[in-house]
């Protein structure tokens, strides 16, 4: 399993916040003990086509892939180049992938790259696909009002690009997947489909009790209920993953969950009673890049690690968010 990413070269610092916000309950300093975070890379004029491409083609020539090995595409994102067509077949034909090859959007969060996982596994096993380009590319801060700090201070854009053949798919453990559609409304751009069309009402700005201001055209998320999810949901999630594939906490090298922000992550961690030194937090530079955070982390953890993330070693990965939705697996290197 080889993977690449891509980040924006625009990043948004706690101090252009500072500015931003001018209160002095959002300094810098404060907004980091908050999140955790420091930037964000943020992808402007980008879109998530373009953002895509970048990471294949690190990937690509990162481990010398040749396009015409892929014959199959699977592109997670919640903030499409157009609700039709199908950003994947944007993709395969900016790439020259073979048009001999599937591809699809899928729309998932934060748990996005576990269920790409979990598809591109079947599809292998099934004899669909030999090569498959599993990308995650997301561009939230786009949904997002620039006043409403309970998401502008968290989220960033990022691609990720991970090149999967038969040989991995069996190094890819069992899943466990779960569903909670009344959570939906927690986290959600209530304009952003054909339930609510933009018109000029949705537009309309409006401030919160907490002082954020946004449109029904911007994303909401509500934050302590899906702070209250998240502590709910993610430790019976990694127990359950650790029992399907007969395991224990032991016999896991390193942990890789969804990095939300370090508040969550630092919760899930105590909750979970897993030492600081198998437990991944890597925000700082980054914030919540939505279905790219687990592959990214990945990557940057197997250079920064490689004597815990060896070859063979045991990786419980875990993603969960928007939906509700949610679920992990274990990777053996």
């Amino acid at each position: 399993m080889l993977i690449s990413y891509y980040l924006p070269s625009n990043t948004l610092t706690n101090e252009t916040l500072e500015t931003l916000y001018a209160a002095p309950s959002w300094t810098a300093a404060k907004i980091y003990r908050k999140t955790g975070i420091k930037s964000r890379p943020v992808a402007g004029t980008e879109l998530v086509s373009d953002m895509a491409v970048r990471a294949a083609e690190n990937l690509f020539n990162e481990y010398g892939i040749s396009p015409q090995s892929v014959d199959f595409i699977l592109l997670c994102t919640q903030s499409p180049d157009y609700l039709l067509p199908t950003t994947a077949c944007i993709v395969q034909h900016r790439l020259g992938i073979p048009t001999t090859a599937g591809a699809f959007d899928y729309n998932l969060g934060c748990s996005g790259y576990v269920y790409g996982l979990a598809a591109a596994k079947g599809l292998l096993y099934a004899g669909v696909a030999k090569n498959i380009l599993l990308i995650t590319s997301e561009t939230y801060t786009k949904h997002i009002n620039p006043l409403d700090r309970s998401t502008k201070t968290v989220f960033g854009d990022a691609a990720a690009a991970t090149y999967l053949t038969a040989e991995d798919a069996g190094k890819i453990g069992e899943f466990v997947l779960g569903t909670d559609g009344g959570g939906a409304s927690n986290l959600i751009v209530p304009s952003s489909g054909m339930a609510l069309a933009k018109n000029l009402q949705t537009a309309v700005e409006r401030e919160d009790d907490n002082g954020n201001i946004r449109s029904e055209d911007n994303i909401y998320m509500n934050g302590p209920e899906i702070y209250a999810f998240t502590l709910r949901a993610v430790p019976r999630l990694v127990s359950d993953i650790l029992e399907k594939n007969g395991l224990t906490m032991d016999d896991i090298d390193y942990v890789i969950l969804h990095q939300a922000n370090r508040l969550v992550l630092t919760s899930l961690r105590d909750k979970l009673e897993i030492p600081e030194e198998k437990f991944c937090i890597d925000v700082e530079e980054l914030g919540n890049t939505v279905s790219s955070t687990i592959p990214i982390a990945i990557k940057r953890a197997s250079e920064r690690l490689p004597e815990k993330l060896h070859l063979g070693a045991k990786i419980l990965i875990a993603g969960f968010g928007v939906g509700y939705s949610w679920g992990g697996t274990v990777i053996t290197l």
